[in-house]
């Protein structure tokens, strides 16, 4: 089936490659179940989506209701593939026939949909928006950091790091932009901080401070920054609070799931990352091997060898990216563990740059949550061995 919003268009062959259906289908459950029963008389059916959520989300639930069995094929694999069909026309019809003809001859290209689940599926309708929200903090904050370097760029340098620290926003909500700061005084800025931030509050202050003395001009277009940063700030805020109040409910319904315990045992894995591991690899059975998870993952170096000349291996730069970025940003957090700390330096002793020693970080701790995830046992940590 290629999947649309409101038809959709699916093609059935028999394993012999025999055409049985080739029709558009509407996007309803009376259709799909129609479809489903006509193509059940022949024998076993399979059903192959090439996106299994969002628009696919309905046939993949009726399939299922049905007691088919579900599978999908990624775009990626699909237009590889297509390219080795005759024509280059582009229609739902030639993508749906590509689609069926790739599950009958070559069922290793497809993936299994997990969307069965119950909690799976929140999951990922809250991931999916915190990831969003995510990308919207991201640029509100890059507005407010290029607004500031336009103004005052000795200030953005104090308080361009910080952004999304509340004492930060506080200042930039109440005081606006660097003549409203300069006006407000030590003695307000200190009182906004200190509530926020008890440790650094003091030592933010004075860097304000000091980076309003290093500039006296006032640049054009500075009168208007003032009204539009406080407006920035707290579009941000709200923003913020919308993640932390997502991130309490994903605790909640990862809480439920029995391998919540398993994944955020790890050093360096929290709600966050282990709601996306869990979306992206499920229990791990579909992975015979860590190796297999790895380069699902885009973990796995690849190996490239043509005569004499070219041969050595080379990072991955495929893979699947929501994944490989939940895996190098755990490997990440993970820097505070001993054990995990000192699998780093020791790539970085041998002349590894921090990203790259990162990545094979992440990689060994992919080798011990396949095999977490296998046993469905938590983290334990190496035991000291004796001198």
């Amino acid at each position: 089936m290629d999947v649309g919003k409101g038809a959709h268009h699916a093609t059935g062959l028999a394993p012999d490659a025999t055409r049985l259906h080739d029709a558009a289908l509407p996007n309803t459950e009376a259709g799909l179940r129609k479809v489903f029963d006509r193509l059940a008389r022949h024998g076993q059916v399979l059903v192959v989506v090439d996106q299994p959520a969002s628009i696919g989300a309905l046939p993949v639930a009726v399939a299922r209701a049905c007691g088919h069995d579900v599978a999908y094929l990624p775009g990626l694999a699909m237009r590889r593939i297509a390219d080795l069909h005759p024509g280059n026309a582009k229609t739902d019809a030639r993508d749906a026939y590509v689609i069926a003809d790739a599950a009958r001859t070559l069922p290793h290209a497809l993936r299994r949909v997990d969307t069965g689940e119950e909690t799976l599926a929140e999951l990922e309708v809250l991931v999916g928006f915190d990831d969003d929200l995510a990308g919207e903090a991201t640029r509100i904050g890059n507005r407010i950091r290029g607004l500031l370097t336009q103004i005052h760029p000795a200030l953005e340098r104090v308080l361009g790091p910080k952004i999304q620290h509340p004492a930060v926003l506080e200042i930039l909500s109440r005081c606006g932009g660097p003549d409203g700061i300069r006006k407000a005084g030590q003695r307000q800025l200190t009182s906004i901080a200190a509530t926020r931030a008890p440790r650094m509050g003091q030592a933010l202050v004075e860097a304000i401070v000091s980076a309003l003395d290093e500039q006296t001009v006032s640049v054009p277009g500075a009168k208007t920054a003032e009204l539009v940063l406080p407006r920035l700030a707290d579009s941000l805020k709200t923003v913020l609070q919308q993640r932390r109040t997502v991130a309490d409910e994903v605790e909640g319904i990862l809480d439920a799931h029995p391998l919540a315990g398993v994944l955020t045992s790890m050093p360096g894995i929290g709600v966050r990352t282990a709601a996306r591991i869990l979306l992206e690899v499920g229990d791990g059975s579909a992975f015979k091997t860590s190796g297999h998870l790895a380069a699902y993952a885009g973990l796995a170096p690849v190996t490239r060898r043509s005569g004499s000349s070219i041969r050595g291996e080379h990072p991955n730069r495929g893979g699947n990216k929501h994944l490989k970025r939940a895996f190098f940003l755990a490997a990440f957090a993970a820097l505070a563990d001993p054990t995990s700390r000192a699998y780093y330096q020791r790539k970085r002793d041998e002349g590894k740059k921090h990203n790259a020693a990162l990545i094979c970080l992440a990689r060994r701790r992919c080798d011990v949550l396949h095999a977490m995830l296998r046993t469905k046992t938590k983290y334990q940590a190496p035991a000291p061995q004796a001198a």
